[in-house]
Formats: structure tokens, C-alpha cells, sequence
């Protein structure tokens, strides 16, 4: 698309974390517009075949009443390739995944595709980290120890307590927190755990965070990561 515009802090601080590399630039959104010429509802999310002035795209939002042959305007669209629908059961070659202009705030689902407005700047708790004690039960490790055995842990799950020093909401679908323990070392990148969740949290709770450990994620523009944790659920 031509009509490029700077994302703000949203996305590049929820992409921030230990692991990243540094990104040429920031990542970048879109808006789309375009006659919609099909609508697909799935779960929780509405899928849009629009007709644009650069050709034919196909956009996902959270769900709306979009009906065939009206205009609809994609805010904060981000192209993703080949992303796949699991509620389709389909992979879009492209899909703009973003939020549909004048549509209500929505809660967070899970799935692909934006699961809310973004909501502001992502926020941080700017202090020295404080120690955590380790989570009980089967799979259970400390900040320090999912980073640097994380190849070990590849697709396992875990099980780790920490503060969340780091938030940002409903991006593609999911929350993103930065936990942090106590353990590991700033130094090194090892004090710091990105997690992934549809569960909802606050700034500065102590969570305990059950999920699965991914390595070597790309999420495109610059931001990759060696080790995090997805689809968790977070109890208090």
C-alpha cells in the first residue's frame, strides 16, 4: 500500500524485549480502504475481502456487522504473509490485520487478527526488579532459566512467576507482557521474559504465567526473538 504511516510507540514497545534485533525502521501501519466485496465471521473475528485503489486485499478486524458492498475503512492495519486462520483453516498469502474505523472496543479474543483498538502508548515499570518467588508445580523455572535453556524448552511448557514491567494490549490478537523475576542479568538479556496471552493484567501485577516456550520467533519489521513464551494464561 502507498498511504504508509508511522506507528507510534504501541507496537515497537510491545515488540521490545531482550532478544529483538534493532529494526532498520519502525514498524509501520496502514490504513486500508475499500468497497467490501465479501465478508467471512469467524470465532471471534471478521474477515473482509475489499476492493481497493491498488487491487483486491483481504483485512481481518474484531468482529463487526460489516455488510456486502459498503465502504470500510482499516485502522492500524498491519500486513502479515502467510498467516494462517486456524478458524478458517485457511493461510492468507497477505491479510491486513487492523481495526475497522467507527467499531465499538471489543475484549480481548483469542485467534489471529487484532483483538481490540490499540489502547495507547504501551507503558513500563521503571524501577530495579524485585525478587519474585519461583512458581510451584510440574514445568516450573525462573526468568533467567526459560532464556538461556531455551532451545531445551523449545514447544515445552512452562511455568514462571514474575512482575509485569512491561504491557501492552491487544496487539494481533494478544496481550504482551514483559515478565521479570529477580533472576538473571540485565547485562546479558537474561532478566526479562516476553509472554504472550489473551488473559487480561495490569501494569505492575505479580502473575503466574503458563505457556509454551517458542524460539527464534520473526514477527517482521526488524523484530525477532530467541525465546518467549505464547498462548499463556495468567493467574494472580
Amino acid at each position: 500500500m502507498k498511504a504508509l504511516l508511522a506507528i507510534g510507540m504501541i507496537v515497537a514497545a510491545a515488540f521490545a524485549g531482550a532478544a529483538e534485533k534493532p529494526a532498520a525502521a519502525p514498524p509501520e501501519s496502514l490504513i486500508v480502504k475499500g468497497e467490501v466485496l465479501e465478508v467471512v465471521d469467524a470465532a471471534s473475528f471478521t474477515y473482509l475481502r475489499l476492493k481497493t485503489r491498488d487491487g483486491e486485499v483481504w483485512a481481518s478486524v474484531p468482529k463487526a456487522p460489516v455488510k456486502k458492498g459498503a465502504q470500510a475503512t482499516i485502522e492500524n492495519a498491519m500486513a502479515m504473509k502467510d498467516f494462517k486462520s486456524k478458524s478458517l483453516n485457511r493461510t492468507f498469502p497477505v491479510i491486513y490485520l487492523g481495526n475497522l474505523a467507527g467499531a465499538a472496543r471489543s475484549a480481548p479474543h483469542a485467534g489471529g487478527g487484532m483483538a481490540t483498538p490499540h489502547s495507547g502508548s504501551a507503558k513500563a515499570v521503571d524501577a530495579p526488579d524485585a525478587l519474585i518467588p519461583k512458581a510451584e508445580g510440574a514445568n516450573a523455572l525462573t526468568v533467567a532459566e526459560i532464556v538461556t535453556k531455551g532451545a531445551a524448552l523449545k514447544d515445552k511448557p512452562v511455568l514462571v512467576r514474575g512482575k509485569i514491567v512491561k504491557y501492552n494490549e491487544a496487539i494481533l490478537g494478544k496481550n504482551w507482557i514483559h515478565l521479570r523475576d529477580g533472576s538473571g542479568s540485565a547485562a546479558d538479556n537474561t532478566n526479562d521474559v516476553l509472554v504472550t496471552t489473551v488473559n487480561p493484567a495490569k501494569l505492575g501485577d505479580v502473575v503466574t504465567a503458563k505457556g509454551v516456550v517458542h524460539t527464534d520467533k520473526d514477527f517482521g519489521a526488524g523484530y525477532s526473538y530467541k525465546v518467549l513464551i505464547e498462548d499463556a494464561t495468567l493467574q494472580q
